[in-house]
């Protein structure tokens, strides 16, 4: 257990110290926040910074922070480390400075910023790119409640003579749902009801998180050390099972709790109901560590269990924790686990319906907004159809949705990375997790079957790191143009500092 309680040292130590020094970096300003100056109704309504960090916090877990710490775990105890580090060097980096930048920006949302800061080419692939996640997360968010339900709380099995019925009641219901929230202000349905989900999943994490602790201290459950001789269960069940690298395996799978590309369309969407600036520090960096804490709970609840000899799909092993460690009261986490991919599938169409607006200069009318939720909902159903039909699709669509929400990731740090040689500001802490990430999609998309199926790790490896160095030579050279633009921000006028945000 010393490792476990080592990450979680690291966790709130580092997250801790690192958030000040992004306050410090970013220096929050008192003038109004685009939630005053943009109201419309709609999207852009002030709500306090307790709900905006709930909200948050909901709208960036998914089922990432269960699921993915849950299989991550099968590289061993390294997980504990690895995902707190992760999650403070680069999660919590990436979700403050994109939701600030956007604050500073009239909430502009991630196309707008890419383009601004990246340029105009790179802002349409972006623009397709990120639409293209969204629509994944969206299908992935239907797809693992609806199972979960059927599964774990009606107990129905896929051999069951109505449980194809029953599911597609279910999936109906949660498409049905997502409809209503996308279509109305953010503070009638998501404003309300997330503050109590928030809760709910921080109280099932820490109650898992708390009877694994007191139960390894107890003699009644094992956490394996990251020195001790790894279980015979390490190194299996991953993405690629026969052959699994933990780099950059490892960093697709666990992507909430240490980075998620799929955050930077949700921070920017609660940058316009944030009220002040100084609030971003707890809405964008603290709920990112409490969500490394949610992951860290869950990863160690898979290990007990792994080592008590139980084992499954993560779905399953959801069951499996939740019934080991609060008996009676195991509904509870299975719930918040339902919960957790609805909350995020809601807004992740909305961050669609606001992305195809914003970048066609659409009206928010009605009309408007039924007309775009119909073309969208009407592809994620084909989606969810054809995974639900074929026998790998899901499977498929789950590693997609993996590497491409780790793609999306590094258009994210480029564009922090160039924010902050605007401003004068030591950018290495945004263009060094941004080369990693790209080494690791890179890598990762080069020898899955998925993508181009090259064998061989090292020559994986090689081209990866080619890779990775263009993108950092490419991001350094943009941002030193553009400073050169601005007459170095640091000797410029007043305006020409207004302008560089």
């Amino acid at each position: 257990m010393i490792t476990f309680l080592i990450g979680i040292a690291i966790l709130i130590i580092g997250g801790w110290y690192y958030a000040r020094l992004s306050v410090k970096l970013f220096q929050p300003s008192t003038a109004s926040t685009p939630t005053h100056t943009k109201r419309d109704g709609m999207d852009y309504v002030p709500m306090s910074k307790a709900r905006d960090s709930l909200i948050n916090l909901l709208n960036i877990a998914g089922t990432g922070p269960v699921l993915g710490p849950i299989q991550g775990i099968l590289f061993g105890p390294i997980a504990f480390l690895t995902i707190p580090l992760g999650c403070v060097l680069g999660g919590a980096i990436h979700d403050y400075w994109c939701g600030m930048i956007s604050l500073r920006n009239e909430g502009a949302q991630m196309p707008a910023l890419v383009e601004k800061f990246l340029g105009k080419a790179i802002s349409k692939v972006y623009f397709v790119f990120l639409v293209l996640v969204l629509m994944l997360v969206g299908v992935v968010f239907v797809y693992t409640p609806g199972d979960l339900f059927v599964g774990q709380v009606l107990g129905i099995t896929a051999d069951a003579p109505n449980y194809l019925g029953i599911t597609i009641i279910t999936f109906a219901v949660i498409f049905g749902y997502y409809i209503v929230a996308t279509m109305l202000p953010i503070d009638k349905i998501i404003g309300k009801i997330y503050p109590i989900f928030g809760i709910i999943l921080f109280l099932s994490a820490a109650a898992v998180f708390a009877v694994t602790v007191f139960g390894t201290a107890s003699g009644k459950y094992v956490l394996n050390e990251i020195w001790a001789t790894l279980p015979d269960w390490a190194y299996t069940g991953v993405l690629n099972p026969s052959d699994p690298h933990y780099v950059p395996t490892f960093f697709v799978t666990v992507a909430c709790g240490i980075v998620s590309g799929f955050h930077s369309s949700q921070v920017t969407l609660i940058s316009r109901t944030a009220d002040k600036e100084k609030d971003g520090s707890m809405i964008f960096f603290g709920m990112m560590c409490v969500e490394g804490f949610i992951a860290m709970s869950w990863a160690a609840g898979a290990m007990v269990v792994f080592n008590l000899g139980m084992n499954g799909s993560p779905t399953a092993v959801v069951g499996l924790i939740s019934k080991e460690m609060l008996n009676i009261f195991w509904i509870v986490p299975v719930a918040s686990v339902i919960i957790l991919p609805i909350s995020s599938g809601d807004t992740a169409f909305r961050a669609v319906r606001l992305l195809v607006q914003d970048v066609f200069k659409l009206k928010k009318t009605t009309l408007n907004n039924i007309l775009i939720a119909c073309g969208i909902f009407a592809v994620d159903i084909a989606l969810l159809a054809w995974a639900k039909s074929s026998p790998n699709g899901f499977n498929m669509l789950w590693r997609y949705f993996g590497f491409a929400n780790q793609a999306i990731a590094v258009f994210t740090f480029a564009v922090i990375t160039v924010y902050m040689m605007r401003k004068d500001k030591p950018y290495l802490i945004a263009l060094i997790p941004g080369t990693f990430y790209a080494f690791i999609v890179s890598s990762f998309i080069l020898h899955q079957e998925i993508g181009f199926r090259i064998a061989s790790w090292t020559v994986c490896y090689v081209i990866a790191g080619i890779i990775a160095a263009i993108f950092r030579i490419s991001v350094y050279l943009t941002g030193r143009k553009q400073r050169v633009s601005l007459g170095l921000l640091r000797d410029c006028p007043e305006e020409l500092a207004q302008a560089a945000d």
